[in-house]
This record gives structure tokens, sequence and C-alpha cells, in this order.
């Protein structure tokens, strides 16, 4: 008896390759459309690159000294076949309109990009191309455009680019037609030369536009997660803090005596210390967003002292977090460093030794979590070991990315971001040894100070 092809394993197996290669396509092509969607249409122009009144007054002085400085050298040092004075004065005026303060002062607002572009249009690929077709192609304009297509593509969007090529090459095309000198038809070598240039420029100038407008959107992406990172961290202190301040003012409200003085007493060493992690949190994620650099001052840092202030000063959950720090100090040294920054790096290594040990089945106890310092072939060394869950093989190449996070739940990956960012600064290096369910151990290598 025959069996129906549709049970034949063979048949099924081609229909499901052939299902499945369908649906890689129609995925594929789907990411295309997105990112095509994302990258035409839903991001935002951005008519004037890098926009700061110092560089919206220096395109305009450019510009108004610039074309009669370039009418001189086109007309009188290197004569070519066309120049013509009263185009460039023109242009050249143009440039007051970006000096002026009403204009440069405000260079991010809607008007200073509609006149930007309008002048940077004009005096670039509109004129580049007119004087290009009435000096017949030659080398001098050809290399001028394409040097005129990669600014272009560097002032402003890409997208405004591409556009403001195409229609400056129609207009100035019509112009030249209708109003042009009569200047010999170019060759086919000339026409050929000038259009494989030139796209490769176009090409290029796409490539560069592309990639400066993935970076800025990547940038904006990271700090505006950066600031509702750096929000979601403070509540939980400012809520304890608002509890504090309560049990602050109930203790103020009650008879006076030795053991309500010391109550009153720890209450208030608990919310300077959680003062000292809010600070140490927006210095953080400030350094993490890049708003700012870190500081270029550096100090003579203890190792010992500053592990010492780091190991009492932390914000402990409960006290067998707190004895489940040991300190060993094999021997002492010295590096150049921020102290201030570096307290946040050992305490951002201790808040994760913490999370691994709190994610394992027990709690901690005294030596889970150890501290040594010493000096090895002339390097100082910080080892930072907790016996917590660990961290996968494939993962340990990673945590040191922005933004990787092995602690799906609660991290953010920017903690050992900023860690590995500030040892660095110090001319250190940072790495990690672990295996799953034996810990983790952190090695900070510096240069020592003699």
């Amino acid at each position: 008896m025959n069996k129906p092809a549709s049970s034949c394993p063979g048949t099924t197996h081609t229909l499901r390759e052939v299902q499945t290669s369908t649906t890689l396509r129609g995925s594929a092509w789907s990411r295309v459309v997105r990112w095509l969607r994302e990258e035409v249409i839903t991001s935002p122009l951005v008519p004037v690159l890098h926009p700061t009144p110092l560089r919206i007054k220096g395109l305009g002085l450019f510009t108004l000294i610039g074309h009669p400085l370039f009418w001189w050298v086109w007309s009188v040092l290197l004569p070519q076949p066309y120049e013509n004075l009263g185009l460039r004065i023109f242009t050249s005026s143009l440039g007051l309109l970006l000096i002026s303060n009403r204009i440069s002062r405000q260079p991010s607002s809607a008007l200073a990009g509609h006149v930007f572009s309008a002048v940077i249009w004009f005096e670039l690929p509109f004129l580049f191309s007119y004087m290009y077709l009435c000096n017949g192609g030659n080398t001098a304009w050809l290399s001028s455009m394409a040097a005129m297509i990669l600014i272009y593509y560097f002032v402003t969007d890409w997208r405004i680019a591409t556009l403001g090529l195409a229609a400056a090459a129609l207009l100035a095309g019509a112009v030249f037609w209708l109003w042009g000198p009569a200047v010999p038809p170019m060759t086919t070598t000339t026409l050929l030369t000038g259009a494989m240039v030139i796209f490769f420029c176009v090409s290029m100038g796409l490539l560069l536009g592309l990639s400066s407008a993935n970076l800025r959107r990547e940038q904006l992406n990271h700090t505006l997660t950066t600031m509702g990172i750096m929000a979601h961290e403070l509540r939980t202190p400012l809520a304890t803090m608002s509890l504090i301040g309560d049990a602050l003012r109930n203790e103020a409200r009650q008879p006076r005596n030795a053991g309500s003085d010391q109550r009153f007493e720890q209450l208030v060493i608990r919310l300077h210390s959680m003062v000292r992690t809010m600070n140490q949190q927006i210095d953080t994620q400030i350094v993490n967003a890049g708003l700012q650099r870190l500081p270029t001052h550096k100090e003579t840092v203890t190792a010992s002292e500053l592990l010492r202030n780091v190991v009492r000063d932390y914000p402990y959950r409960n006290s067998r977090e707190r004895d489940s720090v040991v300190l060993v100090l094999r021997k002492d040294f010295s590096f150049e460093s921020s102290g201030r920054l570096f307290t946040q790096v050992i305490n951002n290594l201790l808040k994760n030794a913490f999370r691994s040990l709190a994610a394992g089945s027990s709690s901690p106890n005294p030596g889970d979590l150890r501290i040594e310092v010493g000096v090895l072939n002339g390097s100082g060394r910080i080892f930072i070991e907790d016996q917590g869950v660990g961290i996968a093989p494939e993962l340990q190449t990673r945590i040191f990315e922005p933004f990787f996070s092995t602690d799906y739940g609660t991290g953010h990956g920017l903690g050992l971001a900023f860690c590995q960012q500030v040892v660095q600064s110090a001319h250190g290096s940072i790495r990690v040894k672990s295996e799953p369910g034996r810990g983790a151990l952190f090695i900070i290598e510096l240069p020592v100070l003699t």
C-alpha cells in the first residue's frame, strides 16, 4: 500500500526547509524595512551638526572671507577658465547671516537651522556645481567638488545633504544651460572621470553620515538610559532617608536619656552614609553618561587607608554583610589616582560581590568576601574575592562593556565599565577570574608610586 505523499519524510523535511527559509527572508526584510524607517523617517533631522555659537560664527566668517580669497586665487594666482566676482561677493555676504547674533546665539533653534541650511546649500552644492560646469569639469574644480561633497555631509544631516546635492545639481544645470558662459562641451573621458569621483565622494559621505547619525543616536540613548538609571538608583536611598527622618523626629520627641542619644547618633551616622552613597552614585552615572570627563587632577592614594575607609563606611544592609568582609594587608603601596573615584570603584565591586553572595542559597559567613592588598613583581595589587554564584566563562569577556549586565533584575551594566575607566585612568588594569558556583576574583593591578 502506497503512503500519501504528505507523509514522506523527505517531502516533510523539504517543506520545513522552504518554510524556514521563507521565514528567515521575511524576518531579514522586515529588519531592513525597520532600519530604513528608523534612519530615513523616524530619526529627527539635524540641520546643524554639533551646533555651537562659535561653530556657526566660524563658518560664517569663513564664508565672508573665503569666497573673495578664492576669487583671487582662481582669477589671479591660478587662473581658471571662468570666475565671477559678483557671484563670489553675493555668496560672501551670506556669511553675515551666520555671524549675526540672532542666528549664532541660538544655533539649535528652528530659525538658525533654516538659515544655516539655505546658506550652506547655496555656497556649497549649488555654487560648486555651477562653477564645475562653467569650468568644463577641469581638475581644479573636480577636486573642489570632491572636497565640497565631504564637507557638506560633515556639517549637516546626511538626508539634507543627499537631497541638497541632487537639487543643486538639477538647478545648477538648468542655470548653466540658460545663462551660463559658452564653454566647449566636456569630453566623454572628463564626464566619466567626474562622475566616478563624485559618485565615490557621495558614497563615502553617505557612509560617514550614517555612521555619525548612529553614533549620535547611541550616545543620546546611553545618556537617557543613564539618567533613568540614576533616578532609579536614587529612589531607594531617598526612601530610606525619609524613614530615617521620621525616626529622628520621633526620637526628638522622646525624653532624653543615654539610650536615646545613642540611637539618635546612630541614625545621624546612617543618614550621612546614605547621603555619601547618593553622591557617589550621582558621580558614577555622570561619568558613565559622558557628561564629564574623569578629573585630570590626581593625588597620592594609599591602598590600605583607602580600603579601610571603604570597609568601614560601606552601607551594609545588615550585620551579617559587615561580618562577612575580611581585609588582609600583605604589603601596602601607594598609587596616583582620584581617591574619591577609586572609593567608588571598590564600592561597586563590593556591591557586586554582595549581590553574588545574596544570589546563593545561604547567608554570608565571615570570610565570604575577602579583600587583599599586596605587591607582586613591582605592581600593586588589590584582590576582591567572593564565594558567590560566580560568572559564566562566556560572560567574563563582556562584563566590562557599558550596559552589559549579568544581573537582569537590578543590574544596569555601568558599574564595572566605570571601574575599568577609573582604573585605566590610573594606568592600571582590572580583570576577573571566576567559575560558576565558585565565586569570582577581581584583580586590580596598579603602578606603585615610589
